[in-house]
Parts: structure tokens; C-alpha cells; sequence
């Protein structure tokens, strides 16, 4: 998809977390212990308030007035780069082998070993395809692979009463089945964080099909790791959880996200100011970006099970996530299974993916130095994951 047009949520998201990132009002409620810290850094802040005890508050809070401003022009500055940057995606024509309502099945072509990747139901598709250089699926296909990749779109009429078994199967199945007559074999699946879930109950579903299963950056265990996602979750939940309710707006699910690390926003927006805007690093940067701020309303009922089921109830670590009839049980998978953990991922902790790992027989693990979404799109990429997988994906053959 080309991205065309002013980039504005980027601006919304990131200047409300400078504000609050940066405020001299929050650091002097911080220097007189108003502030009710993690229980991590709580020596750290004791040993900063005895320092600063002594210090004249008028003089503190002009030095901290002072640093916000510069940190938020910095930050303004690089939202404004990102903002007028040249760089914007090119449309591919691809063919596509099956379409079902807003899902399509879109073929990268090549001779070499057919492969199915299955996305996320929460963003767009074409972050594992992402320029402004080669992507994943690109560069399999340049590397002796055919890759099929499911683009599951923007739910409609028909998608909007969805939930998770729905779209697995009445979009997965049915899509895996096309690839399949298609091709004439069995073919590997690789399922990206929550697809690697939804590729998961296809592969138990229909282990004839599936000549093995990779699972990048899948949670779990949901209730693994320091990250707490109660209070967000239950007010999304809230939305999800009526009668009839429309999907869930892409600007509900990005703050969701983005209230994992609020921070992060202003830290990385300082540091593309920084940048050469001509720079391959700064044309990822404004790839990455874009991909972002082109999300993809969710399913009510995809959100409640998701809300509900997985991160409320976290059934798949019980051994009682019950998808299409059958309770979801890693260890019954019988094919050759790869396991990509990223060690730097705050969207799935790794230990809620490692659990995963734990349960599968004779997984294949790798650990990429990466973040969740660095991991298949950064520019580390190519040697944490592309070249491993392929590696993987050839032993299969």
C-alpha cells in the first residue's frame, strides 16, 4: 500500500508524551516524593531526593524548565523531519491466488519452496515486506523461496462480526487450502506475534497441510514479564464487550501500545532529528513510522477474545484457550518447529514466548539481539532473522 498524504497521528501520540515525559510540574511532584514509582528504580529515586533535598526550588525548577525545553524542541524538530521526509512507499503489483472478503492471499512469486507467512490481525500486512529497502518476503524471494503472504485487510460488513475462530476458519483455512492446491505440497507456516497464535491452531487444525511452523515473536504466557496491561486492557475491553459493537478504532489500539512505553515516543523522535534525512537509517525510520500510523481497526470480537481470553484470563498458558473446537496444546504439534525469541521485546516479553518454546518438542530456538518489530523489519534484521529462517526453511526441503 502506498502511503500518501500528511502523517498526523504521529504528531498527536508524540507530542501529548513529550508533555508528560518532560514536564517541570511532574519533576518537582518527583523531588518532593509525590510520585508513586516503580518498585524498581525506588532506590535509585530515594538517593536523587536526598541529593536534591538541599537544592533552592527556584533553581531546580528553571534548570528542569530549561532542559524540557530543549528536549521538546529537539523533539518537535524531529516530528517535523519525520513529518516533510521525501520517502514514501512504493505500490508492488502482485498476483493474488485467493480472496475471500477484505482477506487476500498475495503471491511474491519465485520457483523455489513455497512458504505461507501469516501476519498480525493489528497492523497492516506489509511489515513483513517493509521498504524502503528489500523486505522479508522480498528477500526470500530473491534467496530461493516463494513467499505467500496472507493480508488479511480492513474488516468489513462481514469481517466486523468476527472472532478469532472466524477468521481462522473462514479465512486462514480456506486461504491455506488455496496455497496448497496451488503449489501441490505441504508448505511451511511462519506466524508473526499474533499471527504466530492464529498459525498455530491452523497447524493443529490441519497438520496435513503444514510442512512446519515458525513462530516469531508469539506471547504465550500473558501474564509473563514486568509489563501490566490491566488497566488499558479493561477499558479497551469495555468497548469490545457490547452488544453489536462496531471494531475497535486503530487510534484506541495504538495508544494501547503505546502506553507500554510512553517515553520511548519523545526518545526516538529526539534521535531522528539527529539523523541525515538521506541516511538508510533514516528512510527505515520513516518506513517503520508510517507502518505504524497505518493500523487496522480490530474485530470486536477479536478483541474481546484477545482482551478477554488471552491477556485477562492468559487461557493459553492454563491449557485452556479452545480454538475451533479443540483446546490449543503446543506439544501436539508434529512437524519441525522454529521459535524466534527476540531478546529486546516489550510487546511480547520473552519469557511469555519462551514459554511457548518450553512446550514444543525439539523446537529449533533463535534469540535476535532485537525489539519486537526490529526483529523482522530492522536493520539488524537480515542477520537475526532472515538468514536463520532461511537457514530453517531450507533443511525443511
Amino acid at each position: 500500500m502506498t502511503r500518501r498524504g500528511p502523517r498526523p497521528l504521529a504528531m498527536h501520540l508524540t507530542l501529548s508524551a513529550s508533555v508528560l515525559t518532560t514536564s517541570p510540574a511532574a519533576s518537582l511532584a518527583a523531588r518532593n516524593g509525590l510520585i508513586s514509582w516503580n518498585s524498581r528504580v525506588v532506590p535509585q529515586t530515594e538517593r536523587l531526593s536526598h541529593a536534591l533535598h538541599d537544592v533552592d526550588a527556584d533553581d531546580f525548577a528553571a534548570v528542569v524548565g530549561a532542559e524540557a525545553g530543549r528536549r521538546l524542541g529537539s523533539f518537535i524538530a524531529g516530528v517535523r523531519a519525520y513529518h516533510e521526509h521525501p520517502w514514501r512507499r512504493s505500490d508492488r503489483s502482485l498476483d493474488v491466488l485467493w480472496r475471500s472478503g477484505s482477506t487476500s492471499l498475495l503471491d511474491y512469486g519465485g520457483s523455489g519452496l513455497p512458504l505461507l507467512l501469516i501476519p498480525s490481525l493489528i497492523n497492516r500486512s506489509y511489515i513483513l515486506d517493509l521498504g524502503p529497502g528489500e523486505g522479508f518476503c522480498s528477500w526470500l524471494r530473491s534467496n530461493g523461496a516463494r513467499p505467500l503472504l496472507l493480508d488479511w485487510g480492513e474488516p468489513g460488513d462481514t469481517e466486523a462480526r468476527f472472532d478469532l475462530d472466524a477468521y481462522i476458519a473462514d479465512r486462514l483455512l480456506p486461504a491455506l487450502e488455496a496455497a496448497t492446491a496451488i503449489t501441490g505440497v505441504p508448505m511451511p507456516v511462519l506466524g508473526y506475534c499474533m499471527g504466530g497464535l492464529i498459525a498455530l491452531s491452523g497447524a493443529l487444525a490441519r497438520p496435513d497441510r503444514i510442512r512446519g511452523l515458525a513462530l516469531l515473536a508469539t506471547p504465550w504466557d500473558f501474564h509473563a514479564g514486568a509489563i501490566s496491561w490491566n488497566a488499558p486492557l479493561a477499558a479497551v475491553a469495555a468497548l469490545a464487550s457490547r452488544p453489536s459493537a462496531p471494531p475497535v478504532p486503530v487510534d484506541v489500539v495504538q495508544a494501547l501500545f503505546a502506553s507500554i512505553q510512553p517515553g520511548n515516543v519523545e526518545t526516538k523522535f529526539r534521535a531522528f532529528a539527529r539523523l541525515d534525512p538521506d541516511s538508510d537509517r533514516a528512510r527505515t525510520f520513516v518506513a517503520l513510522e508510517d507502518w505504524l500510523n497505518d493500523g487496522v481497526p480490530l474485530a470486536a470480537g477479536v478483541a474481546a477474545d484477545c482482551l478477554h481470553g488471552w491477556y485477562r484470563d492468559n487461557l493459553p498458558a492454563r491449557r485452556n484457550w479452545i480454538s475451533l473446537g479443540r483446546t490449543i496444546d503446543p506439544a501436539a504439534l508434529d512437524c519441525p518447529v522454529l521459535v524466534a525469541l527476540p531478546a529486546r521485546d516489550r510487546i511480547v516479553p520473552p519469557e511469555s514466548a519462551r514459554s511457548l518454546a518450553d512446550l514444543v518438542p525439539h523446537a529449533t530456538r533463535i534469540e535476535p539481539n532485537a525489539g519486537h518489530v526490529g526483529m523482522v523489519a530492522g536493520r539488524r534484521s537480515l542477520s537475526t532473522l532472515w538468514q536463520p529462517a532461511l537457514s530453517w526453511l531450507t533443511a525443511l526441503e
